[in-house]
């Protein structure tokens, strides 16, 4: 469409442009944070890709992995944001596939957990590993000064994104 802003270029006519053109805050560091959230949201995707899954399978079994507690199909499915039904439907796909068995829980064994199989442990770690070298690479060369005020930074940044979280609303807006 000829006169149109493109996508790809720089606004200078002022008009907003996505949810971020006019955030609170537009320091250096906060987008480049943002480019990083954004980033990684592709990298879910290209995992569910590489593991040959849907995004959802791939991002509960990322969920199952990185829980330091045990999580049940009501967990998991609150974690996605999903209903029980499609929680129970997307955990009996996960067992069919071999990627999670379901095993009693450690704290309450009337209850169940699900277990990621070491099959599926590896094929995610394998499919990550190239991701993650570069990542260890990245952080090789920062100086301990800078490693550990990056460290401290991204917690603090994490602390906000999960406080946002906790505080949203359990339902959207009616309009």
């Amino acid at each position: 469409m000829e006169g149109a802003a493109s996508t790809t270029e720089p606004d200078t006519t002022g008009t907003r442009r996505g949810p971020y053109s006019e955030a609170p805050s537009t320091s250096e560091t906060a987008r480049a944070l943002r480019e990083v959230i954004r980033a990684a949201g592709d990298t879910r995707g290209a995992l569910a890709r590489r593991l040959g899954t849907g995004a959802t399978d791939a991002a509960a079994i990322d969920h199952l992995v990185s829980s330091p507690d045990a999580l049940g199909p009501v967990e998991l499915g609150n974690r996605l944001g999903i209903r029980s039904a499609s929680a129970t439907t997307l955990v009996d796909r996960l067992v069919r596939a071999g990627h999670v068995e379901r095993t009693p829980h450690p704290q309450d064994r009337r209850r169940l957990a699900l277990q990621v199989t070491d099959q599926a442990y590896d094929q995610v770690r394998a499919a990550l590993r190239p991701m993650l070298a570069g990542v260890e690479q990245a952080v090789a060369r920062l100086t301990p000064e800078q490693a550990a005020a990056t460290s401290a930074f991204l917690r603090e940044v994490a602390a906000v994104m999960r406080e946002y979280v906790a505080t949203s609303p359990d339902d959207p807006p009616v309009r």
